[in-house]
């Protein structure tokens, strides 16, 4: 059997990471699952205050673990293996199976029925490699498989969830030098995906996953980029809810602007029939409130953005990106909002599709939010919210308890 270097690195990541006992700051056990933590107060007072009928989501990228960009935007191909070598051992040193236990943390303390995660990645190798060589044989040998950690890390928790549904995005692969005395090359294959976990008392049905007709393509690279989503009927307390997730692409010009823009139009237009309540997460990748694709989900299609309606005022902004690309920012520097809850119901003649009050938090920003190594859980805040989404039977009991009322006036 052929063993590359890298999995050894990998073994020895694990082996530390799991080295870890009760006293460390990610351990299930430890102090900071207690109520001085933001968010176990913010989950509290909201479970508290709402009644048994709340609906509880959270979106979160979870993270590639390097910046890619960098790679796609390279000018020239003789360039990719060494920023591939580069994106890998950022990749290592952002250490996905630490940073996981950080994010089973933030489920642990929210308990959402329904999550939406994005970038959660497969990363596979082949060594030596054959791609520098105009090779095609897959690289097969998996260095590292975030969803199979990822829920490794929430059974450390004692956390019982299940995977909805899976959409296969982005499958690349590309050489990486590994040696320059001698000359040797590996392969890297990094396959990317969008997931929705579900609680397991949840019951589910009716998955679509789906990938968009418009999808960036970069020629120089012989690259291209698709993009999907996954929705399915949730039952939760006896409602239907259909759960949306989605990861539109990043834009820096007018020209993946248009794609952006196409991939959110087919997404908006593949659920107009819906009669169900609406619950659509991710990270769309444009700013609020005035980016165009933003507008299209809130003015166009009249979905609710949630965090607009949030009854915390501790964060008002709301920013869920942007940590350092290699997590290591002493303090958090977020300044955009671009991962959303939006909501949308079509009950006739009732103006908003969530009742009040609606409660939203930000996780993933704050000091307590860091891994025993001082990692950030992600380049990406998460977004958690709870949230009562009225029914026609809520409305006709409202309707009879404002019949009864006694000042009640027609």
């Amino acid at each position: 059997m052929r063993v590359s270097w890298t999995k050894v690195l990998l073994t020895g990541l694990l082996m530390v990471f799991y080295a870890c006992t009760e006293q460390s700051p990610l351990s299930p056990n430890s102090e900071s699952l207690d109520n001085n933590n933001p968010v176990s107060l913010a989950s509290n007072f909201a479970q508290s205050d709402f009644a048994p009928g709340t609906v509880t989501v959270m979106t979160r990228n979870i993270y590639v673990g390097t910046d890619v960009d960098v790679i796609l935007s390279a000018q020239d191909p003789q360039q990719i293996p060494i920023l591939a070598a580069q994106a890998f051992q950022g990749l290592i040193a952002t250490n996905f199976p630490e940073r996981a236990m950080a994010l089973a943390k933030e489920v642990s303390q929210t308990q959402p029925h329904l999550i939406g995660l994005q970038e959660v990645s497969l990363v596979r190798l082949q060594s030596p490699g054959d791609a520098i060589a105009g090779g095609t044989i897959p690289a097969e040998d998996v260095f590292i498989d975030f969803l199979e950690v990822l829920m490794s890390a929430f059974e450390s928790y004692g956390l019982e969830y299940e995977v909805g549904g899976v959409i296969q995005n982005v499958d690349v692969e590309l050489p990486m030098i590994v040696s320059q005395d001698p000359l040797k090359f590996d392969d890297i294959r990094l396959t990317d995906h969008d997931v929705v976990l579900v609680r397991k008392d949840v019951e589910f049905s009716d998955v679509v996953t789906r990938n968009y007709m418009a999808k960036l393509v970069i020629p120089d690279l012989n690259i291209e980029i698709p993009r999907g989503y996954i929705s399915l009927t949730a039952n939760i307390n006896g409602q239907l809810y259909r759960f949306v997730n989605t990861h539109l692409e990043v834009v820096w010009d007018e020209d993946v602007l248009r794609i952006q823009m196409a991939q959110a139009r087919e997404l908006l237009l593949s659920h107009a029939a819906v009669i169900n309540p609406i619950i659509m997460v991710g990270d769309f990748n444009t700013q609020a409130p005035h980016d165009p694709t933003y507008q299209l989900f809130t003015l166009t299609h009249r979905y609710l953005d949630v965090w607009t309606k949030n009854q915390w005022t501790d964060n008002p902004e709301g920013f869920t990106f942007g940590h350092d690309a290699d997590l290591l920012n002493e303090e958090e520097n977020f300044w955009e909002r671009i991962d959303f809850i939006f909501v949308r119901n079509r009950i006739p003649f009732y103006n908003t599709p969530v009742l009040d009050p609606v409660y939203a938090t930000v996780v993933g920003d704050e000091q307590a939010d860091r891994t025993p190594s001082g990692l950030w859980p992600s380049d990406h805040g998460g977004v958690v919210a709870w949230l009562q989404i009225p029914t026609n039977t809520d409305l006709a009991i409202k309707e009879k308890q404002r019949e009864f009322q006694p000042n009640h006036v027609d």
